[in-house]
């Protein structure tokens, strides 16, 4: 089953939620989404996170910098990016 749009508006919602100053990481989204079996959706968390920063909507950040979308590994972050 394709979660793409639901994980997808998810992270804007939480993201927006924390504030533009914060972050929030990927598996509140899966623990939010998928209580009994988070670690099994995480892999599609963080799919729909890289999609949304190609799309300008999030940064993804690794040790506080912005993070490479086609070369993550490891743990990130995910921020709303605002437009002023």
């Amino acid at each position: 089953m394709n979660h793409q749009h639901l994980i997808t508006n998810t992270i804007l919602q939480m993201a927006a939620a924390r504030g533009a100053d914060k972050t929030i990481c990927p598996s509140e989204v899966a623990r939010a989404l998928f209580p009994a079996d988070w670690r099994k959706h995480m892999d599609e968390v963080r799919q729909c996170a890289v999609d949304l920063q190609r799309a300008g909507q999030v940064s993804i950040t690794q040790k506080g910098k912005l993070a490479d979308a086609e070369n993550i590994k490891g743990p990130i972050r995910i921020k709303i990016v605002t437009t002023s």
